[in-house]
């Protein structure tokens, strides 16, 4: 009878497991989106109806760099707080889905002082052997630190940040492949990381490694797809889908938008004297140019011919204009090839400007009015900016 109790929990407890693997795997087919993916994989490693461990941190290798890059935590930096978060998820109730729409609709995830933390860690994969990570990546293999082995890696700068007790590190893999890690512990409880919670932890670790995978091969495709084949900007199809995208976020978080439109002056004329092979290599230039003095949050794209447009998310139309007018002075400055056949003997560009909401609320009445700012700096001898 004994043995056949024993059995019997054995049989529940995996059914347990299995239910809370199943969970986490379908809530990562929901979405391609890599930043998304790495939500729902530390959402099941943290939450208390998925793996259970009081903190996680995701981290991605890239190859090209040779760095290993903090990309997401998961986890409160007090044990008031994490009380706070446990009591509030008890008492709503949250599901699986619950936490993760927690992400989805309003990035509170972000905002936490942890995650900016391991989001500014970076550390190189390439020929640093002290290093917990590099170690981990070269490994391949999951390591399970204790009190006494942790005393091997107290200078490394993870272990100085979590100040853990006790840690598990699993690989993400993909074909053998190592492509990233997770890191957990259980700094408030103090909980010990039994086998099966290192068993567990390994087997969802498998399913996000593939699952990161699939949604970096989505992005490198999306990426082609939504990129202007001349100037490696976003084309003019993905500009028009960002753009509604960027308004209804500042719509619902009530925070200003501008929108950039510039015009190479006299194209046609350098065009017609040197043909398009000539044309299309200044457009290549100019767009190297825009995307490099513009900042990340920007997206810098081909309009068409020679327009180019930048959305500016989170900019009022003030510092909308300092940022047009440095850039039209860069341009200025900038040496073309062959510029001198140009009427001005130099390329410049016209821009005009237009800010969400006080010159239009959809994306149709805010290019209508950047474009119309636009014609208004070409009346008044181009080389200029106009607001709208």
């Amino acid at each position: 009878m004994e043995e056949l109790a024993k059995t019997k929990q054995e049989l529940e407890r995996t059914k347990q497991e299995l239910g809370i693997l199943y969970e986490i795997s379908n809530a990562m087919r929901t979405t391609l989106r890599l930043d998304e993916i790495f939500y729902i994989i530390l959402t099941g490693v943290t939450a208390h109806i998925g793996l259970g461990f009081n903190r996680a941190m995701l981290f991605l290798v890239n190859e090209k760099d040779g760095l290993i890059e903090g990309k997401l935590g998961i986890g409160p930096e007090t044990g008031e707080e994490a009380n706070r978060i446990w009591n509030q998820i008890e008492s709503e109730k949250m599901s699986m889905d619950d936490l993760i729409n927690v992400y989805k609709f309003s990035h509170q995830a972000l905002e936490s002082g942890f995650n900016r933390q391991v989001r500014n860690l970076k550390f190189t994969s390439r020929g640093q052997n002290d290093s917990l990570l590099a170690l981990s990546v070269l490994d391949g293999m999951p390591l399970h630190l204790t009190r006494e082995t942790m005393q091997n890696y107290l200078n490394d700068p993870v272990i100085q940040l979590l100040k853990s007790q006790e840690l598990v590190v699993a690989p993400l893999k993909s074909k053998e492949k190592v492509n990233g890690l997770i890191l957990a512990d259980n700094f408030v409880t103090k909980k010990p990381i039994s086998k099966d919670d290192i068993r567990m932890l390994i087997m969802l670790a498998n399913q996000a490694g593939l699952a990161i995978e699939n949604s970096q091969l989505y992005e490198k495709t999306a990426l082609r797809a939504h990129s202007d084949y001349l100037t490696d900007l976003w084309n003019h199809g993905y500009f028009q889908a960002i753009l509604q995208s960027e308004l209804e976020k500042a719509r619902a978080a009530k925070t200003p938008l501008t929108l950039i439109m510039l015009d190479i002056d006299d194209f046609k004329v350098y065009n017609d004297s040197l043909g398009h092979q000539a044309g299309d290599s200044i457009l290549k230039q100019l767009g190297a140019l825009l995307k490099n003095q513009s900042r990340k949050m920007d997206y810098v794209c081909r309009y068409g011919g020679e327009e180019f447009t930048i959305i500016l998310p989170g900019t009022e139309k003030k510092e909308a204009y300092l940022i047009a007018e440095r850039l039209r002075q860069d341009i200025e400055k900038q040496g073309f090839i062959h510029e001198e056949i140009l009427p001005q003997k130099k390329l410049t560009v016209s821009i005009g400007l237009a800010a969400f909401p006080e010159n239009g609320l959809n994306p149709s009445e805010l290019i209508a009015a950047s474009d119309k700012a636009l014609y208004q700096a070409k009346n008044k001898g181009k080389n200029n900016t106009a607001t709208a």
